[in-house]
């Protein structure tokens, strides 16, 4: 071969692997700079393809390396991606990885979130929690969804409105009661009168159970009557918050206890207790360690007439305070209730209510009673019948 011959070849050669370079360097963003790798598994990558944006707080900060589907049904996709090292000291244990659109019908990339401070660092090579991207389609199909209750809204909206004007023109014309009321002044005079009979009968009745409610009130305090209410644990009022507490101290409790009330009573409005000895661990507690304050906090679901479910929860906390103190012999002066009414918990047998015994550490002091308002008594808690025989001396 001549000298030329080998000199062309050498050129062509060499031209062949600068060209091939070339190739190799455009596939290769992060070539000369260091990186890691991090894995994430998706049910469906939406779209998503190799060399794709991959994004940390909204900041080009990698590209998609490569997309691997399961070997088998049941198993998810793998996302292989490329990041620079840079995000190393971001990305921690807690991040999530999610595919996103650049815009309403742009591309898919990988964003990434960032970690939380004190969660460890990724380790390369790392699979890091995922969540689903937003299919488009599915969101289509809510719109279609909402844009068809609306239609119907308005349709419904439309008939109601032909069937009002249809009302309104036949009360015009006088036709039925209301239009007869309109539109005859003698039937309103009438009608009239005789609201004005009915409110007087009202204010009477209403005088009635006033008086029915002092005398109730004065029998229970007859030496006859007295003991059949004593027995009853509601001879008086005052009892519901001879212990009672507005709100609670400072800070966290250090021993929490807590019941249900369908654990401890045995009807939803009663406050006698079915099941005791499911206090004694709250009881062997207080008797067995030192503690600065206890509050035994009941609610009273969310359910019946607001006064009459404050008056239960504080009879129900008075009558786990007394099962405490007549079985566990320690000091009961620090020993707090607190009954708070309706309350909306959450969970298993919510609707009975909740009671809780809280345990404060030692140096905690009572938070101070608040005044009642204006012209009411703190003693004035209405007393209730069913409440009159649901709390009983409740011994086990």
């Amino acid at each position: 071969m001549s000298r030329l011959a080998r000199l062309g070849a050498f050129i062509v050669a060499t031209l062949a692997v600068l060209a091939v370079g070339v190739f190799l360097i455009g596939s290769r963003e992060y070539l000369f700079r260091s990186t890691y790798q991090l894995r994430a598994q998706f049910d469906n990558v939406a779209g998503l393809s190799n060399g794709a944006d991959v994004q940390v707080g909204g900041v080009h900060s990698g590209t998609v390396q490569s997309i691997t589907l399961p070997h088998k049904p049941g198993e998810k996709v793998t996302v292989l991606m490329n990041l620079d090292k840079s995000t190393h000291e971001i990305i921690k244990q807690d991040s999530v990885a999610s595919i996103e659109t650049e815009g309403m019908l742009g591309n898919q990339y990988v964003a990434i979130s960032f970690g939380s401070d004190g969660q460890a660092e990724v380790k390369d090579g790392q699979i890091i929690q995922s969540e689903a991207p937003l299919e488009m389609a599915e969101l289509l199909k809510k719109a279609s969804g909402i844009l068809d209750s609306s239609q119907l809204a308005v349709q419904n909206t439309t008939l109601a409105t032909a069937h009002l004007n249809s009302v309104s023109a036949k009360i015009d014309s006088g036709q039925g009661t209301v239009g007869a009321l309109v539109n005859d002044k003698q039937l309103y005079d009438n009608l009239q009168q005789t609201t004005a009979t009915l409110h007087t009968t009202m204010l009477h009745a209403q005088t009635g159970v006033t008086a029915f409610q002092e005398n109730m009130e004065a029998m229970k305090h007859n030496f006859l009557l007295k003991g059949f209410y004593k027995n009853r644990g509601y001879e008086d009022s005052s009892a519901l918050e001879a212990n009672k507490i507005d709100e609670l101290p400072q800070g966290e409790p250090m021993k929490t206890f807590s019941f249900t009330a369908k654990q401890l009573f045995d009807t939803r409005a009663s406050a006698k207790l079915k099941d005791a000895k499911s206090l004694n661990v709250g009881g062997n507690y207080l008797a067995q360690n030192q503690y600065g304050l206890a509050v035994v906090v009941v609610s009273a679901g969310s359910e019946g007439d607001t006064q009459q479910e404050l008056v239960l929860s504080q009879a129900r906390a008075m009558v786990v305070r007394e099962y405490l103190v007549e079985n566990f012999g320690f000091d009961d002066t620090p020993l707090k209730t607190m009954g708070i009414g309706k309350q909306n918990d959450s969970g298993k047998d919510a609707d009975w209510g909740s009671i809780q015994i809280l345990i404060f550490p030692v140096g905690t002091d009572v938070p101070a009673n608040k005044l009642p308002p204006t012209g009411i008594s703190s003693t004035t808690v209405p007393d209730r019948p069913s409440l009159v025989t649901a709390v009983s001396t409740n011994k086990p």
